[in-house]
Order: C-alpha cells, then sequence, then structure tokens
C-alpha cells in the first residue's frame, strides 16, 4: 500500500516495535479504497491532527458554545449560506492537506452514488435528487454542503412515502443493479499541494462547524447535525435490498430517533465520511463479484 506519502511494505516490518499505522494500512476489514485509506491515515497522523487538533478544540467549543446560545437568540439571521460556502473553499484551497480535499470532494460522488444505489433497486418509486458531483474546490461553491443534507432527506422522505403509498417495503433484489457504483478514482482535480497545505481533515472539520451553526439558520444547521445519524438507516435500505445485514458492522452513525447534540458534530462528520468510504466500497466489492459470476454476498 503506497499512496499520500506512505509505504507499508514488509521491508520496513519490524516485529520488535510494529507501527500502528502499518497494521492499519494493512488491515483489510475494512472494504475502503487503498487511495482513501491512505488519506484517513495520513491525516489521522499528521503533525496537524496531533498537536494543532488538540490546542485548537477548547477554543473551537467555547466559540462553538457562544454560537448556539446566540442561534437561539436569532434564530433565522443572520443567513450568509453564500458567504460560507465561499469561505469553505477558500480555506480548504489555502490551508486544508491535499488529502484532507480528495475526501470532501469525494464524498459527493460516493454519496451520489449510494442514493442512486437504493433509488434504482427499489422497485416503482421515482426520486428527484440533486446529484452532486464536484469536481473541484471552486464546484463547492455552488451550495454543494447545504444541498448535500436536503438530498438525503428528501431522499427518505420521498422513498418512504411512496413505499407506505404502495402498501410495501425495500426487498431483497436477485440481480441487483451495480451500473452507478463507478470504479476507479472519480474525476477530482488534483488538490493544491501549497506550503500552508497543512491541515487535516478532522481538524478543518471540527473548525468549520461552528462557522457553519453561525453563518447559517438554525433549521439549517439542526437538518445538517440531524442527517449525519442517517447512515445507519441508509445502511439499512441497502440490507433491505441486498438481503444481508454484513455490511452494518461497520456503519457506527447510528440512532437518528435519539439524536447527539451539535457539541459533537465534528467527530461524527469523520465518522459519516468513514462510514460512506466503507459502504461503497462494499458495493464495489459486491459489483466485481456479480461481474465475475460469483455468489454476492461471500
Amino acid at each position: 500500500m503506497k499512496a499520500a506519502g506512505l509505504d507499508f511494505t514488509p521491508a520496513g516490518y519490524d516485529p520488535a516495535h510494529p507501527d500502528p499505522w502499518m497494521a492499519l494500512g494493512l488491515d483489510q476489514s475494512l472494504p475502503l479504497d487503498d487511495g482513501a485509506k491512505a488519506d484517513f491515515i495520513a491525516g489521522a497522523r499528521s503533525w496537524s491532527r496531533q498537536w494543532l487538533n488538540p490546542a485548537l478544540k477548547p477554543v473551537i467549543l467555547a466559540f462553538f458554545a457562544l454560537v448556539l446560545v446566540m442561534r437561539r437568540i436569532s434564530p433565522k439571521h443572520p443567513n450568509l449560506n453564500g458567504a460560507l460556502h465561499k469561505l469553505i473553499h477558500w480555506g480548504l484551497k489555502t490551508l486544508a492537506a491535499p488529502g484532507a480535499n480528495r475526501m470532501i470532494l469525494r464524498h459527493f460522488h460516493i454519496g451520489t452514488e449510494i442514493l442512486a444505489f437504493i433509488s434504482a433497486n427499489a422497485g416503482a418509486v421515482r426520486i428527484e435528487g440533486h446529484p452532486l458531483r464536484p469536481r473541484t474546490l471552486g464546484d463547492l461553491e455552488d451550495n454543494v454542503f447545504l444541498q448535500h443534507d436536503l438530498n438525503i432527506f428528501n431522499f427518505v422522505i420521498q422513498l418512504n412515502a411512496q413505499l407506505r403509498a404502495q402498501g410495501r417495503d425495500l426487498e431483497p433484489v436477485a440481480r441487483p443493479d451495480f451500473s452507478m457504483i463507478s470504479e476507479g478514482g472519480f474525476d477530482i482535480e488534483t488538490p493544491p499541494e501549497g506550503r500552508m497545505n497543512v491541515i487535516d481533515v478532522q481538524t478543518a472539520i471540527e473548525a468549520y462547524t461552528p462557522l457553519y451553526a453561525l453563518m447559517l439558520p438554525r433549521d439549517d444547521f439542526r437538518r445538517a447535525a440531524h442527517s449525519l445519524q442517517l447512515d445507519e438507516t441508509v445502511a439499512i435500505y441497502v440490507a433491505k435490498i441486498l438481503g444481508s445485514d454484513y455490511h452494518l458492522n461497520f456503519v457506527k452513525n447510528g440512532c437518528p430517533l435519539m439524536p447527539d447534540g451539535p457539541l459533537s458534530a465534528g467527530r461524527r462528520l469523520m465518522l459519516h465520511g468513514l462510514d460512506c468510504e466503507a459502504l461503497h466500497g462494499w458495493l464495489r466489492v459486491l459489483k466485481r463479484r456479480q461481474a465475475r459470476g460469483l455468489p454476492l454476498i461471500p
């Protein structure tokens, strides 16, 4: 596994001092894309995550608490959605590490494909979606983050309203349609690699979360926070279609009827990204098995 500057090969293995990151890099328990996994590990082991993140966290939490109090006083104003997306673009382009930017851009492609898989295998339903395929960081300015949250809730509402009207639920499909699950990399522009592009994805996410709450109306932020706990819901839809719940073992965000508070949104965003990568990776595995004529579920 060689990616993101990592080299996890047997030549560098010392049984007396095994590298924890090498163990995670070589481990195959989660069906993650190798490049995405390398970006996760590179971010987790970076000085930004190890040193800067703990130093900033008390400041971020204090600012976040202040923002939440302010939003109770003024739930609708300010509404600076356009400025927020421009600020996110500038910050990622200027400060975020290449791996962090790749992970963020990949996430929207992955989410689009997972929802398309469910829709294509749900029978006679029609979902009005807004597919997100940002190619560059500049594309994020087109309301992508807010639209991502709208997509998931609109999908859940439209899918279940139609299933209820038809008096049925999702059920196993003998030969699922995997045509929308792409192979290889996504069409993403190479992220900038300037001297200041060093911030890992978790630190960037945790820093932006209170700004998200500050610059959006309270309802928009609440919707974004609640969407993080729908990973389990989406994975259950996939399980009903596949007739297998194996992949639920590696989906950790859940319990949407018992939502966590907004102060945990940063960590849950990271779990959300990992859940989606693993679920999409599993669908890629099954697509390959189907193409080879193997039983769908190993």
